[in-house]
């Protein structure tokens, strides 16, 4: 006969329970440590993203000497990837190996891009940053093929591990598991920037090269780990492989209807809608409203907090039966706010009501991101039993990387253009401030926000069949 358990461990579970963060998020067939492993894919992400946009930027600038247009040259080469994140989800969805494996292939193949692009990484930019050297073409050929591949290796193993997630989560648990990727890549950034940071502070061209190498090495460290025993070895598919169909064949089948293009669209939007103005906000708020470096510098971690909290929420709501559309609607509403708020800051020079624009800026985002990638992976999951998740979660993430990178170009060229004829006095005595660029740019991600609304409206209002997701309650004493 069983023994009855004692109630004193069954409080202390339940007290675990509550006080971890998403600790309801595990099922018996992923439990949280298994959970907690496939998440540290999105740290080797974390750590390229901030190596290449925010380490190598100023370095290379700076101490580097590198021009300023080479180098944003440099940093646009990984985009030039993003939109074959949908190619590499569906031949990931019908990808044929020996021991039956779809995904670990694909984010093994994105860790050796990515371990490839930082080996060289470092001695290019090193030749590149030499200019009286007779070989400086190579230096910038190697650089160009570094970012290439770490690009190239970042969102191989981006989508095939978030199509990974979709295979292992069952439906009812795929909100906790998109708000845990995310806060883990959120979280990545900002140790990995911190880190970066602290390893630089005496910068010279010894640190840099140990620190790219130590990139790469941490890369495939994580990622080894991250897969280790992730994806079972199926000997039936091994042995019966089932036929990829085209590509195109595959989209059209996928895009029937309108859905999967109109939830594209508003990710487009609604993306460029709220990331045209990452670079802006801090120099916003020191040429228009006179803050200093320190109160500027707290901006990111308003945005960060917003962020953060937005993931909570949304998993809350989710968790008990929320239409992902809903979610996506009142994201691209708070953004709407967000940036009223921002823009009324010139006029009124109110630090608080640009600090709260900022935190919405970021609370909107996070809604955002998660309801439309929760959308995705919803159809995903009820399209022939999850077999297209890697097209659909990779189609998200093209549209995504993609609108992301040419909205902060966009917005950077449309601030000094204008900023340049309101100087000139294009716009008339009254319109020569530097504020004038910033609100240009301001407004354009409002139209960008209202054009996501309009498509948004009528998905988030159309009934539909709900869809079973965890109502185990999610607050803010969950908050990682």
């Amino acid at each position: 006969m069983s023994q009855p358990i004692d109630p004193r461990l069954l409080a202390w579970r339940d007290l675990v329970r509550r006080l971890l963060p998403f600790a309801d998020v595990a099922t018996p067939d992923l439990p949280m440590p298994r959970l907690l492993r496939l998440s540290l894919f999105q740290v080797s992400v974390a750590i390229a993203m901030v190596l290449l946009t925010g380490t190598l930027n100023r370095v290379m600038v700076v101490e580097l000497g590198v021009p300023t247009w080479l180098v944003a040259t440099m940093l646009a080469l990984p985009l030039v990837f993003a939109p074959f994140r949908a190619l590499i989800g569906h031949r990931s969805d019908y990808h044929h190996s020996a021991f039956g494996l779809r995904r670990v292939p694909y984010i093994w193949l994105g860790s050796m891009l990515q371990f490839g692009g930082f080996a060289i990484m470092p001695f290019a930019l090193l030749l590149l940053a030499d200019t009286s050297n007779t070989f400086n073409i190579l230096g910038k050929l190697g650089a160009g093929l570094a970012f290439l591949m770490v690009g190239a290796g970042l969102h191989t193993t981006q989508t095939a591990g978030l199509a990974l997630a979709t295979d292992l989560a069952p439906p009812d648990k795929r909100p906790r598991v998109v708000a845990l990727l995310y806060v883990t890549l959120l979280l990545g950034m900002v140790l990995s920037a911190l880190l970066f940071g602290r390893l630089l502070t005496n910068f010279s061209q010894q640190l840099l090269i140990q620190l790219i190498q130590g990139a790469a090495v941490a890369t495939i460290a994580l990622n080894l780990v991250a897969l280790w025993k992730q994806e079972a070895i199926d000997a039936v598919r091994a042995a019966n492989p089932v036929k990829r169909p085209p590509f195109i064949e595959t989209w059209r089948e996928f895009a029937a209807g309108g859905q999967a293009s109109r939830l594209l669209i508003v990710v487009g939007l609604g993306t460029a809608g709220f990331t045209m103005q990452d670079i802006l906000l801090e120099p916003y708020g020191g040429q228009v409203l006179g803050m200093t470096v320190s109160q500027t510098t707290a901006l990111t971690a308003l945005w960060a907090t917003g962020t953060l909290v937005a993931f909570v929420l949304s998993g809350y709501w989710l968790g008990h039966g929320g239409n992902a559309y809903r979610l996506t609607t009142i994201g691209v509403l708070c953004g709407l706010v967000a940036f009223y708020a921002v823009i009324h800051a010139a006029s009124s020079g109110s630090f608080m009501l640009f600090r709260a624009g900022t935190a919405l800026i970021g609370f909107g985002g996070g809604f955002l991101a998660v309801g439309t990638l929760t959308a995705a992976m919803d159809m995903a999951g009820a399209d022939h039993g999850g077999l297209h998740s890697g097209l659909a979660l990779g189609a998200w993430g093209a549209v995504q990387a993609t609108a992301n990178g040419l909205a902060m170009a966009l917005g950077g060229s449309i601030r000094d253009l204008v900023s340049g004829m309101a100087r000139a006095g294009t716009f008339g005595p009254e319109l020569t401030g530097p504020e004038v660029g910033y609100i240009v740019v301001y407004g354009f991600e409002i139209l960008l926000l209202v054009g996501a609304l309009i498509i948004l409206v009528p998905m988030a209002l159309k009934r539909s069949e709900p869809i079973v997701r965890d109502s185990s309650k999610i607050g803010l004493d969950q908050m990682p």
